[in-house]
């Protein structure tokens, strides 16, 4: 018998997904760092360097809602492969222009901008597919994990990212996200699923789709309000992250290393706030963790904020993904336990547009 933390593994379709997913994230922020240091280290230009976060989460603004429509209109498990094949391809394409020696800066931009198109377009189908395959019963559990994974990948690929850069360098490190762009399509090809996936009624309605997933979450007062929460969130929080390069070689003095290790550690408050919450037995106030979760990390982002000392910003940092834990694991089980089921990825989809304005965030901070 699985232990409480880890029941949703006792899924067999679930064991492959949540891999999949890890990989996937890990090799995200492992991009996204590469390219941050890439752009620093050509442009020297704090402004450059938020465009990469811009780049990266801007196709979720347009794009997130839709990807929740097509979640509830299309083979999930035939959206998230395809979404992962361009973006494995982007990867080459960047791969071999480092290897040759003619990268430049701005090509950082478009090979960012494919991988968020994808992002924005399966990440409904992902969230979707956990209720799919454990139930109402099951979905908090699953989604802890889920978050534990995407907590982990954010304390995992920075780091990496960092001991690659000092190591094998940019180049070396991207053909290291390459070939896990590509497990991670291996393994959503494992997904035994087919009978869950529902038939394609997309047709011309995706309009009618938009609309009727804002008007449904605009009724329900809990989704409304978990909605701008995120908003807030994901526009004056989250894009710290894209701006970490800068502030660890110009305000705290340390290299690629260290940096890697400091964008690391929000990944591991995260992490280890995943796993107390997937370990609860009953949870019955989400609200609550949401909320605190939240107020937690911005007093932690303020602290942050004034520090000019490496050693002191880390355990400020560690705190702040504590909270991050509670706010991303009940962000997306409140979604899935208050949405009807044909309204889930509908839901879902506006929650992925109130994360679009994460890019915004990301500009303000750049400039």
């Amino acid at each position: 018998k699985l232990p409480r933390t880890f029941q949703a593994f006792g899924n067999p379709n679930y064991r492959f997904l949540w891999p999949a997913n890890f990989i996937a994230f890990t090799s995200r922020w492992m991009q996204i760092t590469l390219l941050g240091w890439f752009v620093l280290e050509r442009t020297d230009s704090a402004w450059f360097v938020g465009l990469v976060g811009f780049s990266a989460m801007i196709p979720m603004f347009p794009l997130g809602m839709l990807g929740g429509v097509i979640a509830d209109s299309m083979d999930r498990k035939a959206i998230i492969r395809y979404t992962q094949i361009a973006t494995f391809l982007s990867l080459v394409t960047m791969t071999f222009l480092l290897l040759i020696g003619l990268a430049k800066y701005w090509h950082a931009y478009p090979v960012l901008l494919v991988m968020g198109t994808g992002w924005a377009l399966d990440m409904p189908s992902r969230r979707s597919l956990i209720h799919d395959l454990l139930g109402r019963r099951g979905v908090t559990n699953a989604v802890a994990l889920d978050s534990m994974g995407m907590s982990a990948s954010l304390m995992i690929g920075p780091a990496a990212a960092g001991a690659l850069i000092t190591t094998i360098g940019i180049s070396g490190g991207h053909i290291v996200v390459t070939i896990m762009s590509g497990i991670s399509i291996i393994l959503i090809s494992q997904l035994q699923i087919s009978g869950l996936s529902k038939p394609s009624r997309l047709g011309g309605s995706v309009l009618q789709g938009l609309l009727e997933g804002l008007r449904y979450v605009y009724r329900q007062r809990v989704l409304r309000a978990m909605v701008l929460i995120t908003i807030l969130a994901n526009l004056l929080l989250f894009p710290y992250i894209h701006m970490v390069p800068v502030m660890a070689r110009d305000v705290l003095g340390v290299g690629a290393g260290l940096m890697g290790l400091l964008q690391a550690t929000p990944g591991l408050g995260s992490f280890v706030g995943a796993i107390v919450i997937a370990s609860l037995p009953n949870i019955t106030h989400h609200g609550r963790f949401l909320i605190g979760g939240v107020m937690t990390a911005f007093a932690a982002l303020f602290v942050f904020s004034q520090s000019t000392d490496y050693f002191l910003s880390l355990p400020i940092l560690l705190v702040m993904g504590l909270g991050v834990a509670g706010f991303s694991s009940m962000q997306a089980s409140l979604t899935m336990l208050i949405a009807q089921d044909q309204m889930r990825g509908k839901a879902l989809g506006v929650v992925g547009l109130a994360i679009g304005s994460g890019p915004f965030g990301a500009l303000l901070v750049g400039s």
